[in-house]
């Protein structure tokens, strides 16, 4: 069953999408270098989506454009009040040459929630998933094959209206780039060392910690900046109870030792694709789930008793990253690793790259 069998959407017709190729499109020879070596989010694809959406005439003037700055107004309605979402998302290419992405009716959907909380308007799934059907359709080329490489596509959402006054706008504009992305780890996955933010908060109850919103990740830097003068690789927070939240830009997985799988689950934390899915994949191995408060002391206590036995991240841009250690102003806690994270990461990029059988109809063609 496809994506448009079951979205509310479906009934919509498709957008006409104008296409502008790009004159100065990179030449075969440089995309290819490109591609040998990507990065992360440092070089980007010919082209990009452009969608606009307006009081009046709702979503419109659908494009692809050649990739490149956008005109604002420097009254512009994000550049003053901050209304703006995202989403990230991949494209795989499978052995046999086809592209696909993974679960895009879950983006859209939460774009649509992350849209709904900044008084943005709501872009349909069924053209969310347009917009990147039309984008790989001129820039296919970009979606390497090496092992463990992706096209992300990176689409985004924010206020044009140029005025100053504290409302909605009444123009907004939807865009979709794309970065080729090489594997996360270099040389193997290996466990990471956290560290403990208890000054600062993410988000708070009530807040936008549920959207996907710059805002939160720029909330998020001091503290991570805080994390990398103590020889951490990422920043955990806590809400005000003391109960464990996510990463910067993770979600955090606690495995018990009676095979039981925790995840902290509030309204303040952004609900994670990856993660859903890494725990649907536990859940059909029999694995118990909960998504539930964690307290610090819950996990300090869990670890140090053998009950935890497993801690790890999970997000689209590295899938899982066990984590090594956990570390405060005044203690550090070695954590426990185990072969459930990798398992199960592994499982995951498996049905991504078309490797083994996609049983829950997650993937959805690009091409052709």
């Amino acid at each position: 069953m496809t994506l448009l069998d079951t979205d509310p959407d479906a009934g919509l017709s498709p957008l006409e999408f104008t296409v502008t190729p790009n004159p100065a499109a990179k030449p075969d020879e440089v995309r290819e270098e490109i591609l040998a070596n990507p990065g992360f989010g440092i070089n980007f694809t010919d082209h990009m989506v452009e969608l606009t959406w307006t009081v009046q005439g709702g979503w419109h003037s659908p494009t692809v454009t050649p990739y490149g700055p956008i005109a604002l107004d420097p009254a512009a309605a994000v550049l003053h009040y901050g209304q703006e979402v995202f989403e990230g998302i991949k494209a795989y290419r499978h052995a046999d040459g086809s592209i696909h992405t993974f679960r895009p009716d879950q983006n859209g959907r939460r774009l649509q929630r992350s849209a709904r909380r900044l008084a943005l308007p709501e872009l349909p799934v069924a053209y969310f998933t347009q917009s990147l059907r039309e984008l790989i359709a001129v820039d296919a080329a970009w979606v390497p094959s090496g092992e463990d490489q992706s096209l992300y596509l990176r689409p985004f959402m924010f206020a044009k209206e140029a005025f100053l006054g504290v409302r909605p706008a009444h123009k907004v504009g939807y865009y979709v780039i794309a970065s080729p992305a090489g594997a996360y780890f270099h040389g193997g996955v290996n466990p990471v060392t956290i560290w403990l933010s208890e000054h600062y908060a993410r988000a708070g109850e009530g807040g936008t910690g549920a959207a996907k919103t710059g805002g939160n990740y720029a909330a998020s830097l001091l503290p991570q900046s805080e994390a990398y003068e103590n020889e951490c690789d990422q920043v955990v927070f806590l809400d005000k109870n003391r109960n464990v939240e996510e990463l910067g830009g993770m979600n955090v997985v606690f495995v018990y030792k009676d095979g039981t799988i925790v995840t902290p689950q509030s309204e303040s934390i952004l609900e994670g694709i990856t993660r859903d899915s890494l725990l649907q994949l536990a859940a059909d191995r029999g694995h118990h789930i909960e998504g539930r408060s964690v307290s610090l002391d819950e996990w300090r206590s869990g670890v140090a008793s053998g009950d935890i036995v497993e801690v790890f991240a999970c997000g689209t841009a590295a899938v899982v990253t066990p984590i090594g250690v956990l570390k405060g102003r005044d203690f550090i806690d070695e954590q426990p690793t185990g072969e459930l994270a990798l398992s199960l990461r592994q499982e995951l990029t498996d049905i991504q790259y078309g490797r083994i059988e996609d049983r829950h109809n997650w993937l959805v063609r690009l091409d052709g």
